[in-house]
Formats: structure tokens, sequence, C-alpha cells
């Protein structure tokens, strides 16, 4: 079982969804993020708490460490 250092709980993954999509989460553990295939965004995971905000999340295309969506312009 995943700790706030190490992850995520697995229980807490089974109930988080995309903000945009509300489809499915995978987890990247090598990344430290919550990966949504289908909004090709990345959620990224900091002290254990996923950040399931679209401005801070990357888009998948992205290179590694790449900065996060900046907010779009109304």
């Amino acid at each position: 079982m995943a700790n706030s250092r190490t992850g995520v709980d697995p229980k807490l993954l089974e109930i988080l969804v995309c903000p945009v999509t509300h489809g499915p989460l995978r987890y990247d553990a090598e990344r430290s993020e919550l990966v949504s295939e289908r909004a090709g965004l990345a959620y990224p995971i900091r002290d254990g708490i996923p950040i399931m905000l679209v401005e801070e999340a990357r888009k998948l295309d992205d290179a590694p460490g790449a900065a996060p969506l900046a907010p779009k312009a109304e």
C-alpha cells in the first residue's frame, strides 16, 4: 500500500477522476503524476496530494518538467 511519501493510496486512485473528462486516471510513479489519457493531461502529486487543477496540469506532449498550462483567457 502506498503512503504519502511514495505515492497515492490505491483507494483514493479508485475514486479520483479527471476534472476535464470525468474519466479514469493512471498513476505514473516515475513522474509522480496522475495521467488522463483522454484529456492528454498529467496532474502533479505534491507531498502525496494529487493537485487536480487544470491550470497545474501539464500536457502529455510537453517535455518532462514543462511548465503547467496557463489559464485560458476568456
